[in-house]
């Protein structure tokens, strides 16, 4: 089986399920770009351990439920589901895996797909019949831990699992919401220049800079004042290997603030 990279994809708004822009088109084809994977691993922002009583979860749920986890959308977007089946199985081999890296992870029976793992699925594998799972971050774990839980899961990629990040390179909501520009307003320097600074240390295999881009980034702390939408970043460094072998394969903005930088780690 060829081995699969390992994906980091930026998810935007929600409203990317309906609203037309370069990162949607680019996701639409980007299933066709890549080999079948046989389940789908996604570590999601939205899943975070931080808020779930501090337990690091996988999703064992055969059939899982789709999450809304938003509000003030229209209805069109809470209409839509993602009936993916789960892999039971695989949670368990995820929890079995961590656990023998000192990374302790429970499955959890019922919890569905959030907006971070659909929305960008449905238009990666519309068809939504590739079996997949969720595992969370955790907004209170280091950097390095989370690269650490990508390194420890990169064995699944020979085994046909695709691992995805779903995060967005830079996640400033707030500046969002002063101003709302259009979904096609072009990106403020504050904004690009973290992105370029983010796209150089990849080219150069920094992964201590990377790792701690909030901190030593132009504007980090600007584009991420909070951790959760870059954590996913780090698990799919992780899953890539070592060295780091990173390819941005899309670049784009939506609302001016919402960079949508996608990137593959690893051999392809």
């Amino acid at each position: 089986m060829r081995r699969l990279p390992s994906l980091f994809l930026s998810h935007g708004s929600p409203m990317m399920a309906l609203e037309p822009s370069p990162a949607r088109d680019f996701l639409a084809g980007l299933g066709a770009q890549l080999p079948r994977p046989r389940t789908i691993l996604v570590v999601s922002a939205h899943h975070d351990a931080a808020y779930e009583g501090g337990r690091a979860t996988v999703t064992a749920s055969p059939a899982p439920p789709t999450i809304h986890d938003f509000r003030g959308f229209p209805d069109e977007l809470f209409a839509m589901r993602y009936p993916a089946p789960g892999d039971p199985v695989l949670a368990s081999q995820v929890a079995e895996l961590l656990s023998a890296h000192g990374l302790a992870v429970t499955a959890d029976p019922e919890r569905g797909f959030d907006h971070g793992a659909w929305v960008p699925l449905s238009l990666v594998y519309p068809d939504a019949d590739i079996p997949v799972i969720q595992l969370s971050i955790h907004s209170n774990a280091s950097p390095e831990w989370h690269h650490a839980l990508g390194q420890a899961l990169a064995p699944l990629r020979d085994e046909g699992v695709l691992i995805v990040g779903s995060g967005s390179i830079t996640h400033n909501l707030r500046a969002y919401f002063t101003t709302r520009p259009p979904i096609d307003a072009p990106a403020p320097a504050w904004v690009s220049g973290f992105t370029g600074w983010i796209a150089d240390r990849m080219a150069e295999g920094a992964v201590d800079d990377i790792l701690h881009a909030v901190e030593r980034a132009p504007h980090g702390r600007d584009n991420h004042p909070t951790p959760d939408h870059i954590l996913p970043l780090f698990v799919a460094m992780g899953a890539g290997g070592t060295p780091l072998e990173a390819e941005r394969l899309h670049a784009s903005t939506t609302y001016a603030v919402l960079a949508m930088d996608v990137y593959a780690f690893g051999e392809e």
